[in-house]
């Protein structure tokens, strides 16, 4: 990690002098490379905190730290978070809201999946449920497995679930295996009712929400939820987790079926209840895309244009 530190921090040295007047950094390695630029350059650093990682590693806690406490300012992208980091690390941060491309997302009319479902073998009447993330505590993938467990003995044809994602910062791999041999125990089968797909093409992403029935998202922990706003754009009914990031734009049982986080029993309920009631599915399906229209990325834009503008006159009247 140090190498990374300083690798960034040498080759932002070699391309900020004279040319940016603010650096904005996504991660703790960027952003403690950003202080090291502060430090030799004068230029100020503005970090968005996603969400906080519960790193055990000591020099990641303090890079997460420090890159919290220490850059000029501070954004997140919802209350919920805004809200811990005041209380755990007694910064003030400001809110800006993630945003979605919903010409991007919104499904044509004629969309075809028939492709990426044989790909996933949800063929002959399986129905599909597409969740974005990898194998991660943080996603509640145990969870879903134990769901889809209980799933397939109380729904037939049994149904399929595509992982796309899996790129992660951390190391996931015990993680990934305790959830893989979970899987085995309870005969959830590899590759027939759950498949890994990792990262796909981006002008591919679209087309698995499409081609779903159904979007599934049992985080326990997450920044905001982006993905939850594509499939929303693309007219996916939604299940996912109650917590409270999600609340901030989700209302119960009218924009998605949300569940207790880390109950495999009351997530199996749910996602039943969609494959049986076609109803349900469309009347959830109907409500997402204009929720998701909220959510603009211009607007993001905006509100991080004024951002940098106000740190920009600071510095300018504190060099003054």
């Amino acid at each position: 990690m140090l190498d990374a530190v300083e690798a960034l921090a040498a080759g932002l040295e070699r391309l900020a002098p004279g040319r940016f007047d603010l650096l904005h950094a996504q991660d703790c390695i960027a952003a403690t490379a950003g202080l090291r630029l502060r430090e030799r350059t004068g230029i100020p650093l503005l970090r968005t905190v996603h969400h906080v990682d519960d790193f055990a590693t000591p020099a990641l806690v303090e890079c997460q730290r420090r890159s919290i406490v220490e850059p000029d300012g501070v954004l997140v992208v919802s209350r919920t978070w805004r809200r811990t980091l005041r209380r755990d690390f007694g910064v003030r941060a400001e809110v800006v809201t993630n945003g979605v491309d919903a010409a991007r997302f919104r499904r044509p009319p004629d969309a075809d999946g028939a492709r990426l479902r044989r790909r996933v073998g949800a063929t002959d009447g399986r129905f599909l449920f597409l969740t974005v993330g990898g194998i991660e505590p943080r996603k509640g993938s145990l969870e879903l497995v134990e769901a889809l467990a209980r799933l397939r003995r109380c729904v037939e044809p049994a149904p399929v679930v595509a992982v796309v994602g899996g790129h992660s910062f951390q190391d996931h791999g015990p993680y990934r295996e305790r959830v893989l041999a979970r899987a085995r125990e309870l005969d959830v089968a590899m590759g027939r009712d759950l498949v890994l797909l990792g990262t796909v093409p981006d002008d591919e992403v679209p087309r698995w929400y499409w081609a779903a029935d159904a979007f599934v998202f049992p985080s326990v922990k997450e920044g905001f939820g982006l993905a939850l706003l594509e499939a929303l754009a693309a007219g996916l009914p939604v299940v996912a987790t109650d917590i409270p990031v999600f609340r901030e734009f989700l209302v119960p049982g009218e924009h998605a079926l949300l569940t207790p986080p880390g109950d495999p029993e009351a997530l199996a309920e749910a996602m039943a209840s969609l494959v049986r009631d076609p109803r349900e599915r469309g009347r959830l399906a109907e409500r997402g895309p204009a929720l998701a229209a909220r959510y603009r990325w211009d607007e993001t834009a905006r509100q991080h244009e004024a951002v940098y503008a106000r740190m920009v006159a600071l510095r300018s009247r504190r060099g003054a």
